[in-house]
């Protein structure tokens, strides 16, 4: 009997931490893990908000990491396919895929998992800021055009005071610290900034922020921006209209999942899957497939979650290879979810921060030498499973 092939669908965190622990924990010719990703490189999108706004701050192939290098000494047990997930027939176990180029082809499965990620409405709203990876195999020229274009603005609208928006804020204010006629305004749809963490956290970062000129507008979502060519209005749910050079949306998460059954999916597009990470079609559980991280409907998206998820999926599936009958592991949802238990730096610039670990909101020196140094940058591959 020939390997199990293992497709994995995205090369993000999630994707690759599985494909490299699979290929850790079941040696040698009993598995073929196959990685679907629209790029060839991984992108360390946790440090976006100091890539887009410094791009001196770090050097391309620290945040850009080849994927096929890092897994080479897999031999032939691993394989990179580059281009875009379009469609899944589940009953003939194959995934479709499409090239850059337009070419189509069909990989056969024995087990899929599905770990497209998520996109933030960057991808949809504004000028196209690539916080995270969006779907074009064009990564490097999406993230040089961001960086100019910010670079080129004396004035910006940041919709979306979530980590991102904050962050981003934060770099900004270090960025342009030169500019003494340069504006930067935050719209904040609640009246909370950071109002995943603590209340105290949220209001560390609006304190240090205005403080610092930023204008902070809370309780008004953004209804729509208009692009004038040289210029950007962005028009609030109060009916207020506010302008600037540029127009940056940070607000909001899609599920990276059109290629996906409707029937795989709840209604807002995100997977449905059970607490062993099996998905979950309208009719019943699908042993032979599996989803994680951000593409699913765990409430918490975040990569230290995912470090959580991998190792359940993973012997899950080793389980499922060998074809063991012992129990499979379960995730445990409802802590996953608890808001007491988040970990989460939130730099504001190089030299504080705020956040929350449990239940305590860290000093700002702890969050700058923790994560604002380098937002981890140095291990970035090993945070990817790359190293």
């Amino acid at each position: 009997m020939g390997p199990k092939t293992v497709v994995i669908v995205g090369g993000s965190f999630a994707g690759l931490k599985v494909a490299r622990g699979l290929l850790e924990e079941v040696k040698g010719d009993k598995i073929r893990v196959v990685v679907i990703n629209p790029s060839e490189k991984f992108y360390y999108c946790i440090a976006a908000p100091r890539i887009l706004a410094k791009p001196k701050a770090f050097r391309p192939e620290e945040y850009l990491i080849p994927i096929a290098k890092a897994f080479a000494h897999y031999g032939k047990r691993f394989q990179l396919i580059v281009g875009h997930a379009t469609g899944i027939d589940e009953p003939g176990h194959t995934v479709t895929v499409t090239s850059d180029q337009g070419k189509i082809a069909t990989v056969p499965f024995d087990y899929l998992v599905l770990a497209s990620g998520s996109s933030t409405k960057s991808t949809q709203e504004g000028v196209l800021v690539p916080y995270k990876p969006y779907g074009p195999n064009s990564l490097e020229p999406a993230i040089r055009s961001a960086q100019e274009a910010i670079a080129a603005a004396t004035s910006i609208i940041v919709g979306g005071a979530g980590p991102i928006g904050v962050e981003f804020v934060g770099e900004l204010l270090e960025a342009w610290s030169d500019r003494p006629k340069s504006s930067i305004t935050l719209v904040s749809a609640t009246q909370q900034l950071l109002p995943a963490l603590k209340a105290s956290a949220g209001n560390t970062a609006e304190k240090y922020l205005v403080s610092r000129g930023v204008k902070v507008v809370k309780g008004h979502k953004v209804t729509d921006a208009v692009n004038h060519g040289s210029s950007w209005t962005v028009n609030l749910s109060n009916g207020q209209s506010l302008t600037a050079d540029l127009y940056v949306s940070t607000a909001g998460l899609i599920p990276n999942s059109s290629y996906i059954p409707r029937d795989f999916l709840d209604e807002a597009g995100w997977v449905r899957i059970d607490n062993k990470f099996h998905v979950r079609s309208a009719k019943s559980i699908l042993p032979h497939i599996y989803a994680v991280g951000d593409i699913t409907t765990l409430p918490t998206r975040t990569a230290i979650k995912v470090n959580e998820q991998v190792p359940v999926l993973v012997k899950n599936l080793k389980a499922d290879i060998k074809g063991t009958s012992t129990a499979r592991a379960a995730y445990d949802v409802h802590a996953a979810a608890d808001k007491k238990k988040i970990l989460m730096f939130v730099p504001l610039g190089s030299r504080t921060g705020t956040g929350q670990m449990m239940g305590f909101v860290p000093w700002g020196w702890m969050v700058a030498k923790m994560k604002g140094k380098d937002f981890f940058v140095s291990k970035a591959a090993s945070m990817a499973g790359l190293a």
